[in-house]
């Protein structure tokens, strides 16, 4: 008989339960967080300034800094909340759930930099792929929202100084990338895993939702397979750092592009689509698929080396 018959109440759930009590820790810290976002930027700068980002309002004063006191108290902070929580608190099982260990081959974030250079043509080739759907009359609401989440995050990503290059590479590029993989691939991956003992169906399924988590759906294949490459990072290796490695190189470098962009050192728009040809996409998608077949040699081999 355990002397802790209380220590783990969650363990034996079936794990389509346990993403329902995921997903009401979210929208529980979720509330909690934009409640705290509004609050602190009503106290800083007052309701007309919030009101005015309600109502895309983007020529408001202290539009930058309501949306950056929003996006991380009403944001970012639950995705990463509720991970966190859910693992150490309810299923107390953040080595499985999170696992942010850090035993695995740090050879593999080169290989993860050479896979993330490569896959920009293929990431490309799906984007315009994706830019080609043509929605109904009754659907087009999905290309405005686009629109003005492209126009808040322009607002956002205005870089006058080196220092704000650094700070939004911090924030857009590492702290995003390592709260949205500790939920997606952390989490809901796992769950996934042991809901469906199938790790490639969790990956593809876990992608499908990280990318339309981000309701940008002229997006949406190009960044599913960034979710998948992500989640193929995290199974092979059993560890999150190579993907919140790989999701900050992806985040960071738009970040820099976007800057370099702006002050007129690069010439190339970061946002244009039609970079690479036909041939290019084909080197692209082979070139990544070898080094995704080296990258799990590599991590399994490792995994199966006894540790003492």
């Amino acid at each position: 008989m355990t002397d802790r018959p209380f220590e783990q109440p969650y363990k034996q759930i079936h794990p389509a339960l346990q993403l329902l009590i995921f997903i009401g820790v979210f929208m529980l810290v979720l509330f909690i967080g934009n409640l705290i976002g509004a609050g602190i930027a009503i106290a800083v700068y007052g309701l007309k300034a919030v009101m005015d980002i309600g109502q895309l309002n983007l020529t408001s004063p202290h539009a930058t800094n309501v949306l950056w006191i929003l996006q991380i108290a009403g944001t970012t902070f639950p995705i990463f909340a509720a991970p966190v929580l859910f693992a150490y608190v309810i299923v107390k099982e953040p080595r499985d759930y999170i696992k942010p260990t850090f035993r695995f081959p740090w050879g593999l974030l080169l290989l993860i930099f050479a896979i993330m250079f490569i896959s920009n043509p293929a990431i490309e080739f799906l984007s315009n792929l994706n830019q080609k759907m043509v929605l109904p009359p009754w659907l087009k609401w999905m290309r405005e929202s686009e629109d003005n989440a492209q126009k808040v995050m322009e607002i956002m990503l205005q870089m006058k100084t080196i220092w704000q290059v650094i700070a939004d590479v911090l924030v857009v590029g590492l702290l995003t990338a390592i709260v949205e993989e500790f939920m997606f691939r952390g989490v809901i991956q796992t769950i996934f895993v042991r809901w469906t003992k199938n790790t490639h169906v969790a990956i593809w399924v876990t992608a499908i939702l990280f990318s339309a988590f981000h309701v940008e759906f002229f997006g949406f294949l190009p960044r599913l397979l960034l979710g998948v490459l992500f989640g193929y990072f995290v199974a092979w290796s059993g560890s999150i750092w190579p993907a919140v490695w790989a999701h900050f190189l992806n985040n960071g470098a738009a970040v820099v592009a976007t800057y370099l962009f702006e002050h007129k050192v690069i010439k190339v728009n970061p946002d244009d689509q039609h970079l690479f040809s036909t041939a290019g996409y084909l080197f692209s998608f082979l070139i990544m698929l070898l080094l995704l077949f080296i990258y799990r040699k590599i991590a399994i081999e490792k995994k199966q080396i006894p540790e003492y």
